[in-house]
């Protein structure tokens, strides 16, 4: 196999970037909705639920135009952005990072609200009796043990974002160096007369890449599910 080009390395560096980005800006707000769904029920907690995993069955080209509307020049969020910080989504990689963000958004909150609900209630309450405030509690708590299904979110998203296409090319299009991901540089290749044999070696590392993340997931699933922490708590005690 020949060795990759430049142009192939920019469109893997620049995906890294953009998925890195997306789930760190995400995360928080993934956790705390996380939390917030696993711990409580409220009146519209179904209407929530839905809105928060729209983007999973959306298409992506729709997702792509609602935040170019509200991310764009003339969008209220983007103007008030460009005036305010000077910061410009359209057309730029951090555009591809926002994308990316929503359209991984609901598969972080799913495996981290599994991980919150998975947490032994015992403990917080026995934390609360203690005296510890509700935050205290969440950090010293809560979020230690649901961390393996926050970790396992982070992969997720992070895998989901570097497939990311169609929403991706609705706001920050397709520009060479800038903000064509391996998806856009694939698609890119295959439009020209000798892309299949071009895009080979991409489609490949992303394939293996994209699998490594989700393994990565279900091992990291698999050995902090509560069936598997209750059968290793029983061997201890025996």
């Amino acid at each position: 196999m020949m060795s990759i080009t430049e142009p192939e390395w920019q469109a893997i560096t620049l995906s890294l970037r953009v998925a890195a980005v997306a789930v760190t800006i995400s995360l928080p707000l993934a956790i705390a909705v996380g939390y917030w769904l696993a711990h409580r029920n409220f009146w519209g907690k179904v209407f929530v639920e839905t809105v928060v995993n729209l983007p999973l069955v959306l298409p992506p080209v729709v997702t792509g135009y609602l935040l170019l509307v509200l991310f764009g020049s003339q969008g209220v969020l983007g103007r008030f952005l460009d005036q305010t910080l000077g910061l410009r989504l359209v057309f730029d990689w951090k555009g591809a990072a926002l994308a990316a963000a929503v359209v991984g958004f609901p598969l972080m909150v799913r495996s981290i609200r599994l991980g919150f609900a998975a947490v032994d209630p015992h403990l917080e309450n026995a934390a609360k009796t203690l005296g510890a405030p509700p935050l205290r509690v969440f950090f010293r708590v809560s979020l230690p043990l649901a961390w393996p299904g926050v970790l396992a979110g982070a992969v997720l998203g992070f895998a989901r974002s570097l497939g990311e296409f169609g929403a991706t090319l609705m706001i920050a299009g397709s520009i060479a160096d800038e903000t064509r991901t391996i998806p856009l540089f694939v698609y890119h290749l295959l439009e020209s007369p000798d892309g299949p044999a071009a895009a080979r070696r991409i489609i490949v590392l992303s394939i293996l890449i994209a699998a490594a993340a989700l393994l990565l997931s279900e091992l990291i699933e698999r050995h902090t599910s509560p069936d598997r922490r209750t059968r290793r708590s029983d061997r201890r005690a025996s």
